[in-house]
């Protein structure tokens, strides 16, 4: 029977979600969304933040600490990634997105295998003060790893929004994707500004993993789940808008909410896809669109 205490609860546990979509499909929003490169293997650089997550809680860091620090070292691995790119495919011509579509491809096949050798099939989970507890709000008792890992979602979408919009490097990223020949003749060199920018989109997805691991037990073929759901928020936000992302991915979150608590778990992994459908079909440009 319907209920609007039951719709209420849905819509506050959408809104957490949301958030934490958000951040996971930030750095998506910036390689795939300002820099045009087909990141099909940014759900797996999250799974892989979230096991490199666990091995630091394994001698007692917390997961939220472990995932700052992740951020640099991911950061230098972007850059190699996207450099390795650059040279390899944007750089020979126009075929770059067809090739590097197979090359983000093989990249998370890699990964996937390479954790399952190194850790195998099983689950993994983090320990912390606040997993395991809950708030309470009102009759309703929310786990306080959710509260947290939205927190340090709002922060970090709201960080890097910011970064974009009042740096010179981050609107040098903008206007990467916007005119990358004026960009040229203001002196600045687009590949540094890719590369920085594509390291910056990998450094972000360390802290998204740990917020990931934080949320439920990992697995090396959890990248499959997200993949959707990360493409869904930023088609859905439009290419590049930050704020768009944080939006989106509200609007993702409680949409699955509320489709999981009035039909089941079942139809709620297709509520990304569906969304994705709509939106293309209607507004392609996307909802704050370029």
């Amino acid at each position: 029977m319907f209920s609007f205490q039951l719709l209420f609860e849905a819509v506050v546990f959408g809104l957490l979600v949301g958030c934490f979509y958000a951040a996971m499909s930030i750095g998506l929003s910036i390689s795939f969304g300002l820099l045009d490169v087909p990141q099909l293997a940014h759900p797996a650089f999250l799974v892989l933040g979230s096991y490199a997550t666990w091995l630091l809680t394994q001698y007692g860091w917390d997961p939220i600490a472990a995932g700052a620090v992740l951020m640099l070292p991911f950061f230098f691995f972007g850059i190699l990634v996207y450099r390795f790119y650059y040279e390899t495919f944007e750089k020979r011509g126009s075929d770059a997105g067809v090739r590097g579509l197979a090359f983000f491809f093989g990249i998370a096949f890699i990964i996937e295998v390479g954790l399952i050798l190194g850790f195998g099939v099983d689950q993994r989970l983090v320990e912390a003060s606040y997993i395991g507890s809950s708030v309470e709000l009102g009759d309703m008792r929310i786990p306080q790893r959710m509260v947290v890992a939205f927190g340090v979602a709002l922060l970090l979408t709201t960080a890097l929004s910011l970064y974009l919009a009042k740096t010179f490097t981050g609107r040098a990223i903008k206007a990467v994707a916007q005119d990358e020949g004026a960009l040229r003749l203001m002196g600045v060199n687009p590949v540094h500004i890719k590369q920085w920018a594509f390291g910056i989109a990998t450094a972000v997805t360390a802290l998204a993993g740990a917020l990931l691991i934080i949320i439920g037990p990992v697995e090396p073929s959890l990248d499959r789940v997200y993949i959707g759901r990360t493409f869904c928020v930023v088609v859905l936000a439009g290419l590049g808008s930050m704020s768009g992302t944080l939006v989106a991915g509200l609007i993702l979150g409680v949409s699955e909410s509320i489709v999981l608590t009035l039909f089941g778990a079942s139809w709620a992994p297709a509520v990304a896809f569906g969304l994705l459908l709509v939106m293309l079909g209607i507004r392609p440009q996307g909802l704050f669109g370029r």
